[in-house]
């Protein structure tokens, strides 16, 4: 990111955490304010071991550039006598508990609370993990507030590698929920793989970059619209799909075109625009008449520029002089429309 887009990320924290002012509705949530300081990214976030705070931030930030990081991990700034961390972690908007994992066995996040959120009409997810304790009034189906303690930063994980006292920190994310039948794809197409987390397992969700959240909210204020934010996503590839009924259509119905021609002669499947990670951030019903082949998912197009700059998602390839989905781009796309 640029020195200047970081500007605008430390006055936009300092209004959203002064009050209410913005009426916006996400919230750092954490006490760390160390990006309210010139040079303070060190201090805000943490990076990997031996890497630059870059690949604590999101998006194809390791593995010089080949491996994504779904959110930001946020350092600790409150510790006891005994170095270990004390923040508090707090909701970054009201919503509603849907998940806790308090056995760290079980994820290399850990510890960790999914929320709820329904923001502008959009139902929008958000983590918390590495907690060292979980709130005892927290349960699912509880409802929170903007700025309720979830529990405290930490570090737990099932990971080889621990992670150290001085990168105790908050993974954090912003996501968006990509099936209702996770569990059932996930023994149809994975039969003998665990699913610890059923439907809230990791790979149902799609993240947005928080700082573009944060920042459209700065930069639009009252007129910020997450819809259009989402909508605004550069597109990777575009790809047809045959199939007309799945949870993303019925969860995200913003995100979906109006078409004349499909609405005159029936929907037989969607043609859909992602971003580099896989996001679906456009979707056109298309008649039978304007879907060729007979293929259930087809590349249309890439974007070769973004593929480049943005290879971490791993969605496409280029083999015998063409480009073609890869197994992790199909394997998104049966999921998605499952």
């Amino acid at each position: 990111m640029s020195p200047a887009a970081w500007r605008a990320l430390l006055f936009l924290t300092v209004a959203v955490v002064g009050g209410a002012a913005l009426a916006q509705p996400f919230y750092l949530p954490t006490p760390n304010r160390a990006l309210l300081q010139a040079g303070g990214e060190e201090r805000f976030f943490a990076g990997t071991v031996g890497k630059p705070w870059t690949s604590g931030t999101f998006g194809c930030v390791r593995t010089d550039g080949q491996q994504f990081h779904e959110g930001w991990d946020i350092l600790t700034v409150q510790r006891d006598s005994r170095g270990e961390p004390t923040d508090p972690v707090t909701a970054t908007a009201a919503g509603v508990v849907v998940y806790i994992n308090d056995k760290p066995g079980l994820s290399n996040f850990g510890r960790y609370v999914i929320l709820r959120h329904r923001i502008q009409g959009l139902e929008i997810y958000s983590t918390y993990a590495h907690l060292s304790a979980i709130a005892p009034h927290l349960a699912v189906g509880a409802a929170i507030q903007a700025g309720e303690r979830l529990g405290t930063l930490g570090r737990s994980t099932n990971t080889r590698q621990s992670i150290a006292k001085e990168r105790a920190h908050l993974h954090f994310e912003l996501n968006l929920r990509l099936s209702d039948r996770f569990t059932a794809w996930h023994q149809q197409h994975e039969p003998g793989q665990r699913n610890d987390h059923g439907e809230f397992n990791g790979r149902n969700f799609l993240g947005l970059d928080p700082f573009r959240v944060f920042h459209e909210q700065l930069r639009l204020r009252t007129n910020f619209s997450l819809v259009r934010l989402l909508t605004q996503q550069t597109e990777l590839c575009r790809v047809v799909v045959r199939a007309t009924d799945f949870s993303w259509l019925r969860r995200y119905p913003q995100l979906v075109e109006p078409h004349p021609k499909a609405r005159a002669e029936g929907v037989a499947g969607y043609e859909i625009a992602l971003n580099y990670h896989g996001l679906p951030f456009r979707l056109i019903p298309r008649a039978a008449s304007e879907i060729p082949g007979s293929s259930r998912f087809q590349l249309l197009s890439v974007n070769e520029a973004e593929q480049r700059a943005r290879p971490c998602g791993k969605l496409v390839q280029h083999r015998a002089g063409r480009w073609q989905l890869t197994a992790s781009g199909e394997r998104l796309l049966r999921l998605l429309t499952y």
